[in-house]
């Protein structure tokens, strides 16, 4: 008779359905929440990132248009990307920067390239920027720090020798 009706509980107890799916539904919401918040945070991230970088291409656009080294005024670049991208002054730097032949590194002024060498003329571009994720509030992840950087070819001319002239 025991034997009978244990065997009866348990088909009683397997046989219950009732509430089941709420059990099933508290275990498995909050990880489809965890990964809905995940996927809109990463869908930010990756938005800002192409916003950056759309930035940049516009001004390398501009430069390449202007396509004269003298006149190109980094200020107002400056200040393009910064009200287009919503940065501060300290996020963005636009400057000119010069290469002597074929040197590999960059120099600040035509003045440090001897005479009678080519001097390229290049317009370099810097953002910076942050974003911090939502789940950073659940210690899951740490900031995310952004860089984008361009440099772009405006002009090439030849300084004449010094010799040359005296």
């Amino acid at each position: 008779m025991a034997r009978e009706q244990i065997r009866a509980l348990w088909h009683r107890l397997t046989s219950d359905r009732q509430g089941a799916v709420l059990i099933e539904t508290a275990i498995v919401m909050p990880v489809l929440i965890l990964l809905a918040l995940g996927s809109f945070d990463v869908g930010r991230m990756v938005t800002r990132q192409i916003e950056l970088q759309s930035g940049v291409a516009e001004v390398e656009a501009i430069v390449l248009a202007a396509n004269a080294g003298a006149s190109t005024n980094t200020g107002e670049l400056a200040t393009l990307l910064k009200n287009s991208l919503s940065l501060t002054d300290d996020k963005v730097s636009v400057a000119k920067i010069y290469r002597c032949d074929a040197d590999t590194k960059f120099v600040q002024s035509t003045s440090d390239c001897i005479g009678n060498s080519v001097v390229s003329t290049y317009v370099q571009i810097d953002l910076k920027d942050k974003y911090i994720p939502l789940w950073t509030h659940f210690g899951v992840s740490k900031t995310f720090n952004y860089d984008v950087s361009r440099t772009v070819q405006v002009d090439t001319e030849t300084l004449p020798d010094p010799a040359e002239s005296a």
